[in-house]
């Protein structure tokens, strides 16, 4: 007799929704008051310990939009590839399964250093780059060393 597959809703996730070390147990009150707003990206991930509305495990790991915040879950709009195409999927996820992405933090503190660049530049009247530009190649170095060394095997010692 065949062993019968193991299809369940949750199969296959034993390592991605284990908690880590000295992390195991139920979230900080912290996590559910975090306010979220439409338009906020956010990182799905899930919490086992939280059972209610648990994300299926395609989406743990994945980002997406908040477009809907109801009192106790909200309502992400994430990409999903499906054969050729990308849709996009809307689901009701709980508070404990997301958390506020650093997705824009970068872009946002470029355009801030922009802006100040561009400030400076108006005050000083010089032309200032504002592109991100590759950085330059590092400063030729002599590597210092002791001289030749010889390396050569040691001679063949019978071990019976």
């Amino acid at each position: 007799k065949e062993m019968p597959h193991c299809n369940g809703y949750r199969h296959g996730t034993r390592y991605m929704f284990r908690q880590g070390f000295r992390q195991a147990g139920v979230p900080a009150p912290a996590r559910t008051l975090v306010p979220y707003r439409l338009g906020d990206h956010v990182d799905i991930k899930a919490n086992a310990a939280v059972h209610k509305s648990l994300p299926h495990k395609f989406y743990h790991g994945k980002t997406g939009v908040v477009w809907n915040v109801s009192p106790r879950a909200i309502g992400v709009e994430v990409n999903k590839r499906v054969g050729g195409r990308i849709m996009k999927k809307r689901i009701h996820v709980r508070v404990e399964h997301i958390k506020l992405s650093n997705l824009k933090a970068e872009i946002k503190a470029r355009a801030r250093r922009n802006d100040e660049l561009k400030a400076e530049a108006k005050k000083t009247g010089v032309k200032v780059e504002l592109k991100r530009m590759p950085g330059a190649p590092r400063e030729a170095t002599y590597v210092k060393g002791t001289g030749i060394i010889d390396v050569a095997p040691l001679p063949h010692m019978p071990t019976y």
